[in-house]
């Protein structure tokens, strides 16, 4: 297959979709870059072409066909159900995964790639799980969860349309929990109180990803040939004390084991919400085998350990980012008179 050229990028409004787009950008290989979200962008970008559209795939295929697109990646998928209500991430995670694909497919399709942005919730957290999960793996027993049900449907329909469309590459990156000084998740509300709760008897085991890391993974499958499955998670394995070591706060198992979610709603937590699947990785944790990801040429650029102890100085440094001034907020005029209004000299040295 020929290098990509022309992408296609779901979810531009979201973090990962602009952060993969300003990513890309720096590639002068990639001729061009499209952004379609339902929402504005929330990153400032300099040459992707935003197109305000949902997952609607009458309306995605138009543009696929008619921009020639030839990769398409897909971040939409809401992995951290304390950031949407159930109904709301379903009809993202199933119903729009399946019109994505839907666009994509058929005998007139210009698309030869697809890149799915998928979550370790596929395998689930159990107490007889194995040691590291690899990717020809299913998880051991039914979805608890609605969300991981919805993962679950999601990424099985990516691999369905892959042994549907064997002209096109196929991968999925099965991605571990991130962490960053700009990413907003759950476990990071959780890791940001002064003292790090915990369920009483347990110590369950963790991978973290820097969300640049979460970056150069997508970015990677975009640039080089990954077909299939990838699991994403870095090197070296903690357990929930010993992050919260690393953070420099105690660790408290104060949770019972039974009836969390009364305990934790009873404990407050500072107004956090603690979703279902969290307190599953609570008691038994996880893990990810990553020899294949790597075994394709992608390095990761942080341990689990040192991605724990960059947001330690994330955290600390809080108070100064917060002051450093008002975030980026979408202008659509602006933004065009930019891009393409003739007065604008683009033959200037930086």
């Amino acid at each position: 297959m020929a290098g990509v050229k022309r992408v296609l990028i779901t979810g531009l409004s979201s973090y990962w979709g602009g952060r993969l787009a300003q990513e890309l950008e720096k590639d002068p290989a990639i001729e061009a870059i499209i952004g379609v979200s339902p929402e504005d962008p929330t990153l400032a970008l300099e040459r992707t072409e935003f197109v305000r559209v949902g997952s609607q795939h009458a309306l995605l295929r138009r543009i696929v066909r008619a921009a020639e697109i030839d990769a398409v990646v897909d971040t939409r998928l809401i992995v951290d159900s304390g950031t949407a209500p159930a109904r709301g991430a379903h009809e993202q995670n199933v119903l729009g995964t399946m019109n994505i694909l839907a666009a994509c497919g058929g005998p007139d399709s210009p698309v030869r790639k697809v890149v799915f942005k998928s979550s370790a919730h596929y395998y689930g957290c159990e107490r007889d799980d194995p040691s590291f999960f690899t990717e020809d793996m299913r998880r051991p027993h039914p979805p608890r969860t609605r969300l991981e049900s919805d993962i679950v449907e999601a990424d099985d329909a990516v691999q369905d349309f892959a042994s549907r469309n064997p002209g096109v590459a196929v991968t999925t990156l099965r991605f571990c929990d991130g962490l960053g000084p700009d990413l907003e998740t759950s476990h990071g509300a959780l890791l940001s109180l002064p003292a790090v709760p915990g369920i009483l008897g347990f110590d369950p085991r963790y991978q973290f990803i820097h969300e640049d890391d979460i970056v150069g993974a997508l970015a990677h499958a975009v640039t080089h040939e990954l077909p299939g499955i990838h699991n994403a998670a870095p090197d070296g394995v903690l357990v929930l004390s010993e992050v919260a070591s690393l953070l420099g706060k105690p660790y408290v198992p104060l949770l019972p084991p039974w009836g969390t979610g009364a305990a934790a709603s009873a404990l407050g937590l500072t107004g956090l919400r603690f979703p279902e699947e969290v307190r599953h990785q609570l008691r038994y944790g996880r893990g990810l085998d990553n020899r294949k990801l790597k075994a394709a040429g992608f390095r990761f650029g942080l341990t689990s350990r040192e991605t724990v102890q960059a947001f330690a100085e994330a955290l600390r440094l809080a108070p100064l980012r917060e002051s450093a001034g008002a975030p980026y907020r979408y202008e659509r005029e602006v933004e065009e008179f930019l891009r393409w209004s003739p007065s604008v000299r683009r033959d200037r040295e930086s």
